[in-house]
């Protein structure tokens, strides 16, 4: 028997967190043809599953690790579960966060009485600036993953689940950022139900554990997503990674817009909202039953978290549409003349709902229209496409456009005739004061801006979409620049978006 089933049976959680219960999903199991379960860990008195990890670990502390109090660096669930289980046992606890968190976390961890450091504009920073205080303090560090104690509080979740259901279940769908939640559910969960599968659910754009799963060893990535933080890793654990290759049946990457829809799909069925990273499980499996043609299974998501931003709602409102592919965005071109708008709606658009209509005079010949359209994407959307092509309008489907959907649809102006050897570029530009000024002020000042674009949508990082006139002899010169800086950024000069209508 591995070790870690051993330590989750002996593990200390219940001296502060609840077993949660595990609820079925009526909506979707009807929608799906699948009994789905949701596993409400969102339910905990710090909305996450990170309590029962933290609590273990720090309650089987040593008196002279205990003495000097513990230490955590956290960007959210992590640093509320080390802070109140520190105040169950009436222990000194500092958190260090980034300068980024919002003010809702870590007002959050202060009032369970721990004292807040703010420090760097990322988690890497503040974890940096954790091990120095670590040394200086000699105080306990309360690892957010990687450690067997902090795994086997995690695995009580299986335990839980394991009594709920008698083991009559087929396979369970757990998030993973650093991959603790899911080491600590496979370990116990494999060694007693051998033949309930263990997935694993990760963000496209934050899928450390996915890459190191298909390569057989850890692979560090240079950057991560922005939107799912309570998973944003660039590195996984050493142990959990060996439980993971051990246990893990499979590992699903999913997409923002999955992640919306499923955020909406756990609201219907629950009322109550949880985070990004708490949807990874049901976004799961929706994608396991459709690739897989599932039907009649029982099914478990582990409803990981409900630290959810309310700022971040209008995003994943405008988001779930697409994710649930109820709506497709799109690029048209029409005659510029009179009556053209009509006649394309009447002839291609009929009866279906216009969600989104964009349009910039800036030519006399044809006309770029873009439209968001409300219908049954997987149905609908070719025979839309040949219906528009067939009366010889050119059409582009922009559904899957990023800059589409972050930025298009809430721009105006159309294209700029006097903007000269323009560069556009997408930054994640951390959420605090001065963040844009210091970019600014290490600028070239003959490199103007030509295009700006920001929108709030409540995470740590916000989305910047940036055009530049660029000398084309100072183009190194300028990637230069953007090598040097701290910020994520992607180039986007050659999107057929863009090319269109900016």
């Amino acid at each position: 028997m591995d070790r870690i089933v051993k330590l989750v049976l002996t593990s200390k959680v219940y001296d502060i967190a609840r077993e949660t219960p595990l609820d079925l999903a009526v909506n979707l199991s009807k929608r799906l043809n699948n009994k789905i379960l949701l596993k409400r860990e969102d339910l905990q008195d710090v909305f996450s599953f990170k309590i029962r990890g933290a609590y273990n670990k720090i309650a089987q502390l040593s008196s002279e690790e205990k003495k000097h109090g513990v230490i955590a660096a956290s960007a959210g669930n992590h640093a509320q579960g080390v802070a109140l289980s520190a105040k169950k046992l009436k222990l000194k606890a500092t958190i260090v966060m980034p300068k980024t968190t919002p003010d809702i976390k870590i007002n959050a961890v202060k009032s369970h009485g721990a004292e807040v450091v703010l420090y760097g504009d990322n988690y890497t920073e503040a974890s940096k600036y954790c091990k120095i205080l670590e040394k200086q303090t000699k105080m306990t560090y309360i690892p957010p993953f990687d450690d067997e104690l902090v795994i086997a509080g995690n695995g009580t979740i299986a335990y839980e689940i394991i009594r709920q259901t008698s083991g009559d279940i087929d396979a369970v769908f757990v998030p993973i950022g650093g991959g603790g939640l899911i080491a600590g559910i496979a370990s116990f969960m494999k060694n007693i139900y051998p033949k309930i599968k263990i997935i694993g659910v990760q963000p496209k754009d934050s899928n450390a554990m996915y890459l190191s799963f298909k390569a057989g060893k850890k692979i560090i990535l240079d950057k991560v997503g922005i939107f799912a933080d309570g998973v944003a890793v660039k590195e996984v654990g050493d142990i959990t990674l060996k439980n993971v290759l051990k246990y893990v049946d499979d590992i699903i990457l999913v997409d923002t817009d999955e992640i919306c829809s499923s955020i909406k799909d756990i609201y219907y069925d629950t009322r109550n909202i949880v985070e990004p990273a708490g949807a990874l499980g049901i976004a799961g499996i929706k994608k396991y039953v459709k690739d897989n043609n599932i039907h009649n299974q029982t099914l478990v998501a582990i409803n990981s978290g409900a630290n959810m931003n309310f700022d971040r709602m209008v995003f994943v409102s405008d988001r779930a549409v697409i994710g649930e592919k109820r709506e497709a965005l799109y690029a048209i071109e029409i005659p510029e003349k009179p009556g053209a708008l009509k006649t394309f709606c009447m002839n291609v658009i009929k009866n279906r709902n216009i969600s989104e209509f964009s349009y910039r005079l800036t030519q006399r010949k044809n006309a770029y229209i873009f439209v968001g359209i409300n219908m049954d994407y997987e149905l609908e959307n070719k025979k839309f496409m040949d219906a528009a092509q067939s009366q010889n309008y050119t059409i582009i489907d922009l559904t899957n456009n990023e800059l589409a959907k972050n930025h298009m649809r809430y721009m105006i102006g159309g294209k700029s005739p006097i903007a000269k050897n323009e560069l556009l570029y997408h930054f994640s530009f951390p959420e605090k004061i001065g963040a844009l000024s210091n970019f600014l002020s290490h600028m070239k000042q003959n490199w103007n801006i030509s295009l700006f674009h920001y929108r709030k949508h409540g995470g740590e990082y916000g989305r910047v979409l940036m055009g530049f006139e660029i000398p084309p002899n100072e183009r190194e010169e300028f990637q230069v620049f953007l090598d040097n800086l701290k910020y994520n950024y992607t180039n986007e000069t050659n999107n057929i978006a863009y090319k269109l209508f900016l």
